[in-house]
């Protein structure tokens, strides 16, 4: 297999696995991220049965545990708090859970220290200004006015990818959906051993995500698009609470802290086209940004690295390589954007309601199957 030298771009969740994916298989991986600091907001993430098993391929499901609360199922209650079903999860990994959550800034430092043992250098504080793909390499110009020559250029930049812009100008953009998420942290009560969820034109889910701590969720219509102002945001949340169950308004009780208020706009998007140009491609949200009521978005990012890294070692040729990565992508990935989008407009009423119980069940079938 030829070795190769490849430069990411953006180090999140996608770039992080990407970077570890092709360390394994003898690339040599250099990373950019324009955050000089590297900071990742301080609420949870929910990572399900394949990205247990994504990270078994990765080398780091024991520090992945370690680190996060694993958990076999998915409750689903009616905005009363009506239990209506508890879905159970195919473990994909003997012996470890089916789905866990985790702390963001833990799985990035998990991610970051695995990408640094495969040899990957990160750079930070730094954006890429030129690329000039000569059909042989990429000549990147970067912010420091430092280049660099690479035999593959990865844009791992998200929604609003400066890489997507540079190569792909005419394809699909992010379109907000009229919703938006809102997350909290909450210490765990000892009987929450499940993804909750709970269902309504205000949606909320409950995550565990450590044996102390749990994250809410709060999905809700915000049809201008508002921004908030981080005076005033916690009692912001607090008040999309006001329709829902009792248990939830009385634990929302305890959302007081403005600055621990995550909240962000709910948009989406799919590149039907190719993913890649020449020898610069994309990955995760740069071409298929979902919402997240499946609970899949950082799911995809990690599995596409997993599978470039694969279709690499497959071909001589870099962009044959990149087409067969997207072929492999496109179906599952579309899946997701599709169904979680469903999902958020039957809340919204801009669609027929769907079953979130039955619609978690397909989820886990197509989810657990190899990639």
């Amino acid at each position: 297999m030829t070795k190769r030298n490849i430069l990411i771009v953006g180090a999140g969740i996608g770039g992080l696995s990407a970077a570890i994916a092709l360390g394994r298989e003898g690339h040599s991986v250099t990373l950019i991220e324009r955050d000089p600091e590297w900071s990742v907001y301080g609420v949870g993430i929910i990572q399900q049965s394949n990205v247990v098993r994504a990270m078994d391929q990765l080398g780091v499901l024991d520090t992945f545990l370690d680190a996060a609360f694993g958990f076999d199922a998915v409750e689903v209650f009616l905005p009363d708090g009506t239990k209506v079903a508890r879905v159970p999860s195919p473990r994909l990994v003997e012996g470890r859970p089916s789905n866990v959550g985790i702390s963001r800034r833990a799985l990035q430092k998990v991610l970051a220290d695995q990408a640094s043992a495969c040899g990957a250098t990160v750079r930070l504080g730094l954006t890429v200004t030129a690329l000039d793909d000569d059909g042989q390499g990429v000549d990147a110009t970067f912010s420091d006015a430092s280049t660099g020559r690479y035999d593959l250029v990865i844009g791992a930049d998200g929604v609003y990818s400066q890489l997507r812009g540079m190569i792909l100008p005419e394809a699909e953009s992010p379109q907000f959906t009229g919703q938006a998420v809102w997350r909290y942290n909450f210490p765990r009560p000892a009987e929450l051993d499940a993804l909750q969820v709970y269902n309504g034109p205000t949606g909320v889910g409950l995550v565990p995500m450590s044996a102390e701590l749990m994250y809410m969720y709060v999905t809700t219509p915000e049809p201008d698009n508002p921004r908030y102002p981080l005076d005033g945001i916690a009692a912001a949340m607090r008040g999309k609470l006001a329709n829902c169950s009792a248990a939830i308004r009385a634990l929302g009780e305890q959302i007081i802290d403005d600055a621990g208020v995550v909240y962000r706009p709910l948009e989406g998007m799919l590149v039907t086209g190719p993913w890649h140009k020449g020898r610069i491609g994309l990955l995760g949200d740069a071409v298929h940004a979902t919402t997240p009521h499946l609970g899949q978005g950082a799911g995809m990012a990690i599995e596409d690295g997993i599978v470039l890294a694969d279709e690499l070692g497959r071909h001589d040729s870099v962009e044959e390589a990149l087409k067969a990565y997207r072929d492999r992508r496109y179906e599952r990935c579309a899946y997701i954007v599709n169904a979680s989008l469903a999902i958020c407009m039957g809340q919204l009423g801009k669609g027929p309601p769907v079953d979130n119980h039955k619609a978690t069940g397909e989820m886990f079938a197509v989810v657990a199957q190899p990639i």
